[in-house]
């Protein structure tokens, strides 16, 4: 009897080079814009932003972090209940603070997200759904994110960032666009002649079921909002230690684009385009570079520090499993 070895399509190996090459692709790329800012305004403006750090605005960021994980909680038990791979708030919260701190201590800044999407899979006996639940509720966040921060720049114009207001409003439209030709085109669940279809199929189906139904997305929209807000004042408490001479209406603009820049999906933990976008938004205002530089900084340790809750959580490895109906 002949064995035949399995063959792959085109975009199948493709699919697998970029799963490959993309992590990389991005922690170098994130290094090198890090590396960029560095050569531009030197060390001085992180090490200010480390050195401005005080206890008030250290407690401040880890209440303000709890509130952000259990809406980010909230929002990803939303998603996997519809999914049919329920869990506990109480699980969900837990396994968050955990994902959160190897996202801002690990390459990449995804890692925590796909620990947390295997270990739920495995607890309810699904991986690919359990992934596809973190998936959808990721991708929440940034394009609440987005939308969110086009109202702000809208409601709170300053000179600062209205000169990115249409680049922006650009962006989202493509963005749009895109997922609404992207939903229209992709073939439903079942059909398809390559893995890659079939996949991409299954995905848009569970955003439809898990995100974008009637008694989903108000929920995901008003958590992921929350977030997005609770990273803005957070932003706005790093802005004030630095000592930038600005009032919060002028610094919640400022702080929902620079944020925006930490979706661009090559970075270190969250570091290198937020810190160039800071110094860049921050040189516009006459606030100068270095003090948008600092203030990323200040902002990256308090962020870091109110995911400190997370080693705990990665220490006891607590089951995820509290797997609840749709429904509860």
């Amino acid at each position: 009897m002949t064995v035949v070895p399995q063959r792959f399509s085109d975009p199948d190996r493709r699919v697998s080079g970029r799963a490959r090459w993309w992590p990389r692709i991005r922690v170098v790329g994130g290094g090198l814009v890090l590396a960029a800012v560095i050569w531009q305004l030197g060390t001085g403006p992180f090490l200010t932003g480390i050195r401005s750090l005080q206890v008030p605005a250290v407690l401040a960021a880890l209440a303000i972090g709890a509130v952000t994980t259990v809406c980010s909680a909230w929002r990803w038990r939303v998603v996997a209940g519809r999914l049919g791979v329920g869990l506990t708030l109480r699980s969900a919260v837990a396994a968050y603070y955990g994902s959160q701190f190897l996202n801002s201590t690990l390459p990449g800044g995804v890692l925590g997200d796909v620990h947390r999407a295997v270990r739920h899979g495995r607890a309810v006996d699904d991986v690919g759904r359990g992934a596809r639940a973190v998936l959808g509720e990721r991708a929440a966040g940034p394009v609440t994110h987005v939308a969110l921060t086009l109202l702000v720049l809208l409601a709170l114009p300053g000179p600062a960032v209205s000169w990115l207001l249409g680049p922006l409003v650009v962006v989202m439209v493509v963005v749009l666009l895109a997922v609404a030709a992207g939903s229209a085109l992709v073939p439903r669940r079942g059909t398809g002649s390559t893995r890659l279809s079939r996949l991409a199929a299954t995905v848009v189906a569970d955003l439809r079921t898990g995100v974008l139904a009637r008694s989903a997305w108000p929920q995901i929209v008003l958590a992921s909002v929350v977030v997005a807000l609770g990273h803005a004042v957070t932003f706005v408490i790093a802005a004030r230690l630095v000592g930038v001479p600005a009032s919060p209406p002028e610094l919640i603009p400022v702080a929902m684009v620079v944020l925006a820049a930490m979706l661009v999906p090559v970075n270190v933990g969250g570091w290198g385009p937020r810190e160039s976008a800071a110094a860049a938004v921050f040189g516009a205002a006459g606030w100068g570079g270095a003090a948008g530089v600092a203030t990323a900084t200040a902002f990256g340790v308090l962020t870091l520090i109110a995911t400190l809750p997370g080693v705990v959580v990665l220490l006891s490895r607590p089951s995820v499993n509290g797997r609840v109906d749709a429904d509860d």
